[in-house]
């Protein structure tokens, strides 16, 4: 190995102290910026420069950057769908032991909105799925997303309009 190549590639112990001392601040300001809860944002962090560790022969210096954003912000999405099971679950259990004091035909409506519109996003494509929520639920802008999946903004922009029709297909009033 030549002295270039160790400068740029992960597994060189010194390469990867570098790349994690460069970018450990930033990546724990986006992960707490996601999450809000500093430990939380910890974890996501170290989680994600592990996997660059483990996974050093297969990324390339270049795209380590882009690699590290991407796997926090999976690991949040994943981490937020689990919390969403829990607490719908929660809520479902709540609901069944407490009256409610809403007008039940509000309450019914506003289910079966949730259930339409759940579905409704369920069965959009992966890539269509993931632009929306980004955009729609994080309040990401086009370019920070297209930036964090390593994307043109025109292919955000397809894929949000995409996303968009589908979604209007499936529920008029959206």
């Amino acid at each position: 190995m030549n002295e270039q190549d160790k400068h740029t590639d992960l597994c060189h112990e010194a390469t990867f102290k570098r790349f994690y001392l460069e970018f450990i601040q930033a990546a724990k300001n986006f992960a707490f910026y996601k999450c809000g809860d500093e430990q939380e944002a910890l974890d996501l962090t170290q989680e994600a420069f592990v996997k660059i560790w483990n996974r050093c022969n297969k990324i390339e210096f270049k795209k380590a950057k882009t690699y590290l954003f991407t796997t926090i912000n999976n690991s949040f999405l994943n981490a937020v769908k689990h919390k969403k099971v829990v607490l719908n679950y929660q809520r479902n259990q709540a609901s069944e032991e407490s009256e409610s004091n809403e007008d039940p035909q509000f309450i019914l409506r506003e289910k079966e909105f949730k259930k339409t519109l759940n579905s409704a996003i369920g069965s959009l494509t992966e890539a269509q799925r993931e632009v929306f929520l980004l955009n729609r639920i994080d309040g990401k802008k086009y370019a920070e997303i297209a930036e964090m999946l390593n994307i043109s903004v025109k292919a955000v922009e397809k894929r949000m309009s995409q996303a968009l029709k589908n979604l209007r297909q499936q529920i008029p009033e959206f």
